[in-house]
C-alpha cells in the first residue's frame, strides 16, 4: 500500500467539494468538480488521479467519483473546520457571509489541530458566557 502524503490545500479542496457533491447527488463527476471549483475541466483529470493514487477517492477515467471511507474522514475534517471557521467569522465577527465563506477557506488549511482545538474550545467559552448573551439582546 503507497503511503499517504501530507495533501496540499488544492487537494483538500477537492476532498471537501467532492464530498459535497457526493452528499447532494450521490456521485460526484469531473465537469461538476471543475464547476464548483472554478476550474477547466482538464486540470481536475490530475488531481483526481493524485487522490485515486493515495486511496482517497474511487476514480475512473470519463466514471463517477466517490471518496472511500478514508478520503471521506478527511474530507469531513475539511469540512467541519470550514463550519467552524465560518460560522466564527459570521456569527461572532459579524463579518458578511460571502466573505466569511472565502476567509474560512484559506484558514481551514493553515490552521494545525493543536490550534483548532483550542479555537473551538474558545468559541465554546463565548457562547457560554452570560454576559456576551446580554450584549446580544
Amino acid at each position: 500500500m503507497e503511503k499517504t502524503i501530507p495533501l496540499s490545500e488544492s487537494l483538500e479542496d477537492y476532498l471537501e467539494t467532492i464530498l459535497d457533491l457526493q452528499t447532494r447527488n450521490t456521485v460526484a463527476r469531473s465537469k461538476d468538480i471543475a464547476a464548483k471549483l472554478n476550474i477547466k475541466r482538464g486540470s481536475v483529470t490530475g488531481m483526481l488521479k493524485k487522490l485515486a493514487s493515495q486511496n482517497l477517492i474511487n476514480y475512473e477515467p470519463y466514471g463517477y467519483v466517490t471518496l472511500t471511507p478514508e478520503g471521506e474522514k478527511i474530507a469531513k475534517k475539511i469540512a467541519y473546520r470550514h463550519t467552524v471557521l465560518k460560522d466564527f467569522l459570521f456569527r461572532i465577527l459579524s463579518v458578511d457571509e460571502d466573505r466569511a465563506d472565502e476567509t474560512a477557506c484559506r484558514m481551514e488549511h493553515a490552521m494545525d489541530t493543536r490550534t483548532f482545538k483550542k479555537f473551538v474550545a474558545f468559541i465554546a467559552t463565548l457562547d457560554a458566557c452570560p454576559h456576551r448573551k446580554q450584549d446580544r439582546e
